[in-house]
């Protein structure tokens, strides 16, 4: 079975920490990103998601949101599933959607990532 809670780090070398995994699914924890340095430095960030728990042998799928707190005004979303090779290892795949503030209608085209 593959456990959310945990330390996490990606191929960017971003961590991300769930700290706190409900029995009904939800979750919280902490984003540190290395992509996006302010002033040389990495700010964490809160997140707060949902696993769906699997079922008989099913890897879960679980949704999340960062919000990027005192550096940029964006919002992540992130939707993955969790999996577990023959050794033990744990490795989480991801998608993500970025949302900008943009300062108007005409320029929502450019807030997406």
């Amino acid at each position: 079975q593959c456990q959310l809670n945990g330390l996490w780090r990606n191929e960017q070398d971003s961590l991300m920490e769930i700290s706190a995994l409900r029995s009904n699914g939800d979750f919280q924890g902490k984003y540190l990103t290395r992509v996006t340095l302010f002033n040389g430095c990495a700010h964490i960030s809160p997140l707060k998601g949902i696993q769906q728990q699997p079922g008989e042998g099913g890897w879960p799928t679980f949704a999340f949101t960062v919000r990027w707190d005192k550096f940029s005004n964006a919002t992540t979303a992130f939707v993955g599933q969790c999996f577990v090779d023959s050794g033990g290892k744990e490795t989480l795949t991801t998608m993500w959607l970025l949302r900008e503030a943009v300062e108007s209608l005409k320029d929502d085209w450019k807030a997406t990532r």
